[in-house]
């Protein structure tokens, strides 16, 4: 993959890829055939056993995600990860579960981590405008996704904020604390696609 990116803000180093267009385009037709049908979005409803405060959360089928090759584009991703962080090679990916969400003006997701050994999040659909920060305010936050981990030190920041673009892709450990802040002034969709998955014990150095 080459346009594959591992990066290290703090402690634990997470990875950018970007999704193929017709790949984005296969999940956002799947979302709105999905949506559309009362008895299946209720089938796939997931949203309880989620963090997110968001308008819908659902699953993906299993038969989508093989029709679509879900797991052998982010099990290339990690294979390289691991190669890259362990000098191992990955032996078995398995994905638990991958799920959409469908986040609106002032929703949000709060601090939470996942299950697994690795998680990751991509975005399907962004807001063009996703609201205004008062002047003092340097950064735009809202709608972002803030990694979190440890602490303020000399050398590191404790957060990392990914400002969402439709196609990016970012993978990280499964432990990793994760927010997504609130936007507005819009009725847009955020729509993003996550997962959790399981490796091989030889390309994890700790249990879950």
């Amino acid at each position: 993959m080459s346009d594959l990116k591992i990066m290290r803000p703090f402690g634990p180093s997470i990875v950018k890829i970007t999704m193929p267009e017709n790949l984005v385009n296969k999940l956002n037709d799947y979302v709105d055939k999905t949506i559309a049908d009362k008895d299946k979005i209720t089938k796939l409803d997931h949203g309880s056993k989620l963090a997110g405060k968001v308008k819908q959360e659902f699953l993906l089928e299993n038969e989508f995600m093989k029709e679509i090759k879900w797991g052998e584009f982010l099990g290339r991703a990690v294979k390289t990860w691991v190669q890259h962080e362990l000098n191992k090679e990955l032996k078995s990916f398995e994905i638990i579960k991958s799920w959409i969400v469908r986040q609106f003006e002032n929703e949000y997701n709060p601090i939470h981590h996942h299950s697994g050994h690795v998680s990751g999040v991509g975005y399907l659909k962004v807001p063009k405008n996703l609201g205004s920060v008062s002047e003092n305010k340097k950064v735009n936050e809202r709608g972002s996704l803030a990694l979190i981990h440890g602490s303020v030190n000399l050398f590191s920041n404790a957060t990392y904020v990914i400002k969402p673009e439709v196609g990016d892709f970012y993978l990280f450990p499964n432990y990793l604390l994760h927010s997504v802040y609130p936007f507005s002034d819009t009725n847009e969709e955020r729509r993003s696609i996550s997962f959790n998955a399981n490796l091989d014990k030889n390309s994890s150095s700790y249990s879950v």
